[in-house]
């Protein structure tokens, strides 16, 4: 079984474009997990747009399955989850203005930096995971920074998955493959939805954990979080 953790930014985002607590981002990570999510992400950015720093110490206590929090790991970002010691620590590439990630770490020009981060995460225990994309040397680079586990970026699987779906995820088996090989733990994230997850579940192999959030919350809105949840999890079955 592939855990489903349920990115919950969308819900920060539709909170603070009216102010206030409505909906509430900690109700809904509970009743999320209630609905049988596996876990929680949250990527909180400097501007914080949709998911704050306080959210985050707001849900530590609440979370009951695991915590995962992905981030660029600028100085404020490492206090953060030093701080908060998640279950996962997911080291992204995103500078502070992008709208969403778009592609994973080159690992060979910043292999310096994530090996540290990685070390001082290890450290305090922290399990840590590189977003990266399918080229095989890359993944075999991620895991000389000693990280625990890599999360492929699937939004190239998910563009060309309607016109083939077997070239689109033939990457992503070699990648999980390669991954697993150098002792990486594979995780996967970036508009998977119900229309391709249980096509990639089905065809890449050793895949630990899924993190899904905007299409998730969209099919919410017409299916309930309760209905919505199930489905993507029959999806990882």
């Amino acid at each position: 079984m592939t855990n489903l953790s349920v990115n919950i930014n969308k819900i920060a985002t539709l909170r603070n474009a009216r102010g206030g607590n409505v909906p509430c981002v900690e109700t809904v990570a509970t009743d999320c997990e209630r609905y049988g999510a596996d876990g929680i992400t949250v990527h909180p950015r400097p501007d914080e747009r949709h998911i704050r720093q306080a959210d985050v110490f707001a849900l530590r206590p609440l979370v009951r399955t695991e915590f995962n929090i992905e981030g660029y790991p600028s100085d404020d970002f490492m206090r953060l989850v030093l701080m908060v010691k998640p279950a996962q620590v997911t080291l992204v590439p995103d500078a502070p203005d992008v709208l969403t990630s778009s592609s994973g770490w080159v690992v060979a020009d910043h292999l310096d930096l994530l090996t540290s981060v990685v070390d001082r995460l290890k450290e305090a225990g922290l399990r840590t995971s590189i977003f990266v994309g399918t080229d095989i040397e890359n993944i075999k680079l991620a895991a000389r920074t000693g990280a625990d586990r890599v999360e492929l970026y699937t939004g190239p699987y998910a563009s060309d998955y309607a016109n083939d779906p077997a070239a689109a995820v033939a990457p992503y088996v070699e990648a999980a493959k390669a991954a697993r090989s150098v002792g990486l733990g594979v995780n996967a994230g970036h508009d998977l939805n119900l229309d391709n997850l249980r096509y990639f579940k089905e065809h890449v192999p050793h895949l630990l954990e899924v993190s899904i959030g905007h299409s998730l919350i969209s099919d919410a809105l017409y299916m309930g979080l309760e209905a919505t949840i199930k489905a993507y999890k029959a999806c990882l079955k």
